[in-house]
């Protein structure tokens, strides 16, 4: 809303507002707010889920079928369930939150004892050890011992 405001200022300004532009700002201030909001993660009993500002996909932690990482620019872990539900997460999540970590590390071991993760069981060891030294630097920073 603030950028819609300050655009319209702007333009109106330099006595260039009309509506259709004005209409343009808002459309762009919308789809600014659309891509650069970040979905909100949170877990529930066996479940995964990250709410976004149009979508609000689940997965189902206990049930997993295949765990990956997306490699580029920036990296994505991809979780998917055996009931087809797909959730991305950023890695950088699961660290700042320790208890999502948790979550997810259940569920997955879970999907092993049930059989039903077949893929990526690599990828949640690399991401375990990741979490665990961030935890252990935060702790060291923490207490001065770093």
């Amino acid at each position: 809303m603030l950028l819609f405001g300050a655009l319209v200022l702007l333009d109106w300004g330099f006595a260039r507002l009309t509506a259709v532009r004005a209409g343009w700002w808002a459309a762009l201030a919308v789809l600014l707010l659309i891509i650069l909001t970040p979905p909100r993660v949170s877990a529930a009993a066996g479940a995964l889920g990250a709410r976004g500002l149009v979508t609000h996909p689940w997965v189902r932690t206990d049930r997993l079928a295949a765990v990956r990482i997306s490699e580029g620019a920036s990296q994505r872990v991809i979780l998917t369930d055996t009931s087809g539900g797909r959730l991305v997460l950023d890695p950088r999540v699961l660290i700042a939150n320790p208890l999502l970590w948790h979550q997810l590390d259940q569920g997955a071991r879970r999907s092993l004892e049930q059989g039903t993760l077949r893929s990526g069981t690599p990828v949640l060891e690399r991401l375990g050890r990741r979490i665990d030294g961030e935890l252990c630097r935060g702790i060291l920073r923490a207490s001065g011992m770093e």
